[in-house]
């Protein structure tokens, strides 16, 4: 087993009630994040088409609390109330999406929709006009993304069936189909701005992989071998082909025709075909080797692991959020920022989702929702993992919050609260800023005094 104190000791991390601004290099961005499905609503204005996510929601049995996006949290009609909170706020940045739906209604790109362009330019704008200096934006918009999460899509929605398309008949085939075709799509798209746009634009193309740190379960060689198998599953699988050309090794090998192969045309469409790794982050587990896998669906069984959530002793790897998955385990971004820099030469990251949850629960009193002190503690320890992940070296530009808003959260619907502002949802969307906003806002101003005190 894993000894806390000794892997607690090697990363050993500012105390997180001290944490500041002055921890971080003085052009680093801080942000929040959003994304169009699980805010805006307006499902049928605009000459919005429908998503992959409409037709999932209305299917009965598919969300915990039966609801769905078509209201969300009504960004679409509130979004310059919601970037007056950015900016009061004080963040820097803000990382949304767009929804394709919006763009190309007809779902096949052959007709832009000018209300949905119309929709987003006013969006980018409403950031310009602020005093706050927006760096993602600069003269419009200089940072993309191509695909947020590519393998959240391709497990859970075609492999376990838990997310859209809520695919799962052909699970040791598809979702490794549909990860080639999301990589090949991230390079077509940055090779199509290098071409077009990179010289009069300026801007920088990325891609976000998630993550949880697999920290190995013991010092015993398969545990440390399927440790690094879980990081090749979830990073390698997009980073390796474009920094080395092809999949991990140990994918192509417990995988064998299952993982597509690569063109040499494509190969070269590939390499090297991002400017920045994005990497969502939340929590960290316990890894150790095992010939059947307790989950379900052939990418674990392929992995050949065990997640664990406890110390030697039995305790937890740390304290809960409301999402059974989700421990805070500060010291785990730290690691996974350095592996990413380790890895794969050292590229300039942006954390572009890191938080926690909350239970929704409707019987506490408005005041109890809003004082969120483990999702402040939260904070602290994981800016303070990023501030030492720089000091070890990591080129890590910016860290974007998860999330602006309360919103739907997929599978989970409404009964997760992931914001720094409480969402009202049975009070017409009232929004009301956490104390994990409060904050961020004393943290961003530098206001050392207030921050070091416990919330």
């Amino acid at each position: 087993m894993v000894k806390k104190e000794e892997l607690l000791k090697e990363y050993e991390q500012v105390e997180p009630t001290n944490v500041s601004k002055t921890h971080f290099p003085p052009n680093f961005v801080f942000g929040v994040a959003t994304s169009a499905y699980q805010i805006e609503g307006a499902c049928e204005e605009g000459n919005r088409g429908a998503s992959i996510w409409d037709d999932f929601t209305h299917t009965e049995g598919k969300i915990i609390d039966k609801s769905n996006g078509d209201v969300a949290v009504d960004h679409y009609h509130r979004y310059k109330e919601d970037i007056d909170l950015i900016a009061k706020l004080g963040f820097d940045a803000y990382r949304f999406s767009i929804s394709w739906s919006r763009i190309f209604p007809d779902g096949l790109g052959t007709k832009i929709n000018m209300e949905g362009i119309t929709f987003y330019n006013n969006i980018i704008d409403a950031l310009l006009q602020k005093d706050t200096c927006f760096a993602s934006f600069g003269d419009r918009v200089k940072n993309w993304i191509t695909i947020n999460e590519p393998l959240q899509t391709a497990v859970n929605g075609y492999c376990t069936g838990i997310f859209a398309p809520g695919r799962h008949q052909h699970s040791s085939t598809e979702p490794y189909l549909v990860a080639h075709h999301q990589i090949l799509a991230h390079a077509a798209a940055f090779s199509l701005y290098q071409r077009k746009y990179k010289d009069k634009q300026g801007g920088n193309i990325g891609l976000v992989v998630d993550c949880e740190w697999a920290e190995a379960n013991s010092d015993k060689i398969e545990d440390k071998s399927a440790a690094a198998r879980r990081l090749d599953f979830q990073i390698g699988w997009y980073l390796h082909p474009i920094y080395y050309g092809d999949y991990p090794e140990v994918m192509r090998n417990n995988l064998g025709d299952q993982l597509p192969k690569f063109m040499q045309k494509d190969k070269e469409l590939v390499r090297n075909s991002l400017d920045f790794v994005g990497l969502n982050h939340y929590t960290s587990r316990f890894i150790a080797h095992a010939t059947k896998s307790p989950e379900e669906g052939s990418f674990y069984e392929a992995q050949e692991m065990e997640r664990l959530v406890e110390w030697e002793g039995g305790e937890v790897i740390g304290e809960k959020a409301a999402s059974e998955w989700l421990y805070v385990v500060p010291w785990g971004l730290r690691k996974v920022l350095n592996y990413i820099a380790k890895t794969y030469n050292n590229p300039p990251i942006y954390v572009t989702e890191n938080g926690m949850d909350d239970e929704e629960n409707d019987s506490s009193p408005l005041h109890e929702m809003l004082d969120d002190k483990l999702r402040v503690r939260y904070f602290k320890g994981y800016l303070s993992a990023v501030a030492q992940a720089i000091k070890d070296g990591a080129d890590v530009r910016g860290y974007f919050v998860w999330s602006l808003l309360d919103n739907f959260e997929w599978a989970q619907g409404y009964t997760k609260r992931f914001g720094l502002v409480y969402v009202d949802y049975k009070n017409g969307l009232v929004r009301h800023p956490k104390s994990s906003a409060y904050w961020f806002m004393r943290f961003l101003k530098g206001n050392e005094e207030k921050n070091g005190k416990e919330e």
